[in-house]
């Protein structure tokens, strides 16, 4: 298999003298990218952050950053919720940012007439991961009104309450962790909802100063990708089984990986 982290890609260029980015002093950050229902790679790779963490110095303070899209298009969508839920990793702070996947699921769930944008996107193994039927009679309209509320019976309380409490976004330190990126030119303080979990081009093609060095995921890329003011480390898990972490301590940069 191809070493997805041998093949990050892009160059890091910084003005001239710019201190690198760092994160507190103390603190160790671990990034986790798109999940998209592949619970298996979620045990694969915690496994690797606890080992990874039993090297760090004593007294040192973990924070674990889901980048969202925890469901769709993978085939257990509700096994890597129950997992966040019931087995979060020992002594770490966790934080768990919303992605526009759980944002089209809690959509479906508020209107049914949502159901199909949700479907085409991946929204059916969700669906099959929560015991739902897929086939039936009737008009669309009312195929889709059945499935909301099949999945409004199925889905456990716990699931709805962490779908609706997920947060836009982190910082620690030089960075700020988010699901899709950033509006350019827009204060970090006052970015929409809609471009933290949606956008593309106009972030991933910005060569601008943030402010911040932007950690997202969102866009799958065939490995992790670099950039003076943003981190990608979506790397369609789903899809490549290689489930990426972005490894974030003082100045240092590294990567934990599925199948590397």
């Amino acid at each position: 298999m191809r070493d997805p982290i041998a093949a990050v890609k892009g160059l890091v260029q910084r003005r001239r003298g710019a201190p690198e980015p760092r994160v507190p002093d103390g603190e160790r950050v671990y990034a986790i990218g798109d999940i998209h229902g592949r619970a298996d790679l979620l045990d694969g790779l915690q496994a690797r952050i606890m080992a990874d963490a039993e090297g760090a110095p004593a007294g040192t303070a973990f924070t674990a950053v889901y980048l969202g899209d925890y469901v769709d298009r993978g085939p257990d969508s509700r096994g890597v919720i129950e997992r966040l839920l019931a087995a979060p990793l020992p002594g770490f702070l966790e934080v768990h940012l919303k992605g526009n996947h759980e944002d089209m699921m809690l959509r479906f769930l508020d209107d049914p007439d949502q159901g199909w944008s949700w479907m085409v996107n991946g929204g059916d193994a969700t669906a099959l991961s929560y015991g739902l039927t897929l086939t039936g009679g009737g008009e669309a309209a009312e195929r889709m009104a059945r499935m909301r509320d099949e999945l409004a019976a199925r889905l456990p309380h716990a699931h709805l309450d962490f779908l609706r409490s997920l947060e836009m976004s982190h910082v620690s330190g030089d960075y700020l962790l988010v699901h899709a990126g950033i509006r350019p030119g827009v204060a970090l303080d006052r970015q929409s909802e809609d471009d933290l979990l949606w956008i593309r081009d106009a972030f991933l093609r910005s060569p601008a100063d943030h402010g911040k060095v932007v950690v997202h995921g969102h866009t799958p890329t065939a490995a992790p990708e670099l950039r003076a003011n943003r981190i990608g480390i979506d790397t369609a898990a789903y899809a490549s089984d290689v489930l990426t972490c972005l490894v974030l301590d003082g100045a240092e940069r590294r990567f934990l990986a599925t199948g590397d």
